[in-house]
Parts: C-alpha cells; sequence; structure tokens
C-alpha cells in the first residue's frame, strides 16, 4: 500500500514564524541578561527558517502539473549521459532490487532522512558551530531558491519512463513522497535539479568543513548513499544531482562575496545567526 508522506505545512510553518517573531521582538524589549542572550538568537533563526520553509512550501503548491516537454526533455537527459558514457540509472536499480531489503532501506533512505538530516544538521552547527551557521544556512537559501525557480523548466524522473525498464519503488514498498501530478509534499516533474542531493551535500560539506573531528569524513556517507538512492529509486538523474551540487557550489561563492563586502562594512553586516556585530 502506498503512503505519501506528511511534512509540516506551509500555514504551520507560517504561524511558527510569526511566534518566534512575536517573541523576539518582545525579548528585545526586556532588559538585558544571560537568558535573553541566549534565547533571542534562536528564535530569531527560529523564525527566519520557518518563513522560508513557508514560502518553500507555497511556491510547492504552485499549478505547475503541466507536463507539458517533461518526458522529452528527460529522454535528452538519458541520451545526453549515454554519450558520455555515464552509467546508466537502471542499472543501480536493477541490483538494488534483487536483494528486498536492500530495495525497501533504498527507499526508505529516500523518502525520510533528508529533511530529519537537514534539521539535524541545522541544530548541531547553529550550537557548535556558530560562526559557521550563517554561510550554511543562507546557502541553503540560495540553493533551494535556484531550485525552485529551475523546476518551471520541467523536467520527468527516470520512473516516467517504464519503456525502459524503470520502476517506481515507492508503488511497491510505499512512503511516498509524492501524491498525484502537482500534489504531495515534492513536485512529480522537478526532477532537475535534485533538492535531494543538494540538501545532503549541504549536510555533508557543511560537517566536513565545520567540524575538527576525525571522524567527520565518514558524514560525507550521506551525499554518497543520497545519490545511490535518488537514483535507484527512478526519482532523479545522475546530472539532476551533479546540477545542485554545482548551484550550491555557486551559493557558497556568492556567500563568500557577499560576506567579504560586509566585513568591509561592517554596518551591513546582517546575515551573523542572531549575533550583535561587533
Amino acid at each position: 500500500m502506498n503512503t505519501n508522506m506528511k511534512w509540516v505545512t506551509w500555514d504551520q510553518a507560517a504561524i511558527t514564524a510569526l511566534i518566534c517573531f512575536v517573541v523576539t521582538m518582545l525579548l528585545r524589549r526586556l532588559p538585558t541578561t544571560k537568558w535573553r542572550a541566549r534565547i533571542i538568537p534562536v528564535t530569531t533563526e527560529l523564525s527566519l527558517i520557518s518563513a522560508l520553509y513557508t514560502l518553500w512550501r507555497l511556491a510547492m503548491k504552485l499549478s505547475l502539473d503541466q507536463p507539458s516537454g517533461a518526458i522529452e526533455r528527460a529522454r535528452q537527459i538519458n541520451h545526453f549521459q549515454h554519450w558520455l558514457h555515464m552509467p546508466t540509472e537502471l542499472s543501480l536499480q536493477q541490483f538494488v532490487l534483487r536483494y528486498d531489503w536492500l530495495a525497501q532501506a533504498t527507499n526508505f533512505y529516500y523518502a525520510v532522512f533528508h529533511v530529519p538530516a537537514m534539521i539535524l544538521f541545522l541544530v548541531w552547527i547553529f550550537i557548535r558551530h556558530r560562526d559557521k551557521y550563517p554561510r550554511w544556512r543562507s546557502s541553503l537559501a540560495m540553493l533551494t531558491a535556484a531550485c525552485l525557480v529551475i523546476r518551471y523548466v520541467r523536467v520527468a524522473p527516470p520512473r516516467f519512463l517504464p519503456e525502459l525498464g524503470y520502476i517506481d519503488l515507492a508503488t511497491r514498498y510505499g512512503l511516498s513522497v509524492y501524491g498525484p501530478v502537482g500534489t504531495g509534499v515534492s513536485d512529480q516533474f522537478a526532477a532537475m535539479p535534485s533538492i535531494h542531493v543538494g540538501w545532503a551535500a549541504i549536510v555533508s560539506l557543511g560537517i566536513v568543513f565545520s567540524s575538527t573531528s576525525r571522524w567527520r569524513w565518514i558524514y560525507l556517507s550521506h551525499l554518497l548513499i543520497t545519490v545511490l538512492a535518488v537514483s535507484a529509486t527512478g526519482n532523479h538523474w545522475w546530472l539532476d544531482g551533479v546540477a545542485a551540487i554545482a548551484i550550491l557550489g555557486l551559493a557558497l561563492v556568492i556567500d563568500r562575496f557577499v560576506r567579504n563586502i560586509t566585513n568591509k562594512d561592517p554596518t551591513l553586516n546582517f546575515s551573523n545567526g542572531g549575533q550583535s556585530s561587533n
């Protein structure tokens, strides 16, 4: 039986953003105390992240379910990958389908892990590496915004090409993040670029470049597993992930450029994770 994943709705996120904003404004009017200084950055970031999440979910509700050109673009990507002699997503899918436990685990990873992993990462970096937090939060916002704009160019995922042998693992094992075309948590015809891969890259690279632990490199496995999962489930082409990582790279460059400018003029430094500039 196919069970659609349920996440926080846009209106729930909007209410959270408003409450956190009001709490922040009230706290700023109170006398300066140690607990106030700790709470304000938290409520500020919760308000911002909830507002960004609201905009993301609202954008996903736009009527973009027209499949015009989506299937043909998918075929073009498939042909281009063959021209590049890249391994096919179909071979990976056929491999995981040999083992029922592996197919179920792959489908579960795709459907469940990307949002909790991002939430845990943001909480971790905010608490443990506050100075690095603004860079990765801003890059997350830019990456997600770019993906929402690019989705206007409709691209179907591999599972929409059953004539090539692809199947939808969510149809077989459940835990779908998709409803009918144009509904659900995610968009059926927004395969390019892959937000799953982009978010996994932020989590993995954010940990690697922020942490000093010798074990930090193991978290690159989240990005690797995500790339394999999105392809094996028939939800993305390899190039969908490549595009997402390229956009993240551009977002990090833009963030560094803006940060260099604001560092030269402290009055412009408004992206500091809720802390006052020195």
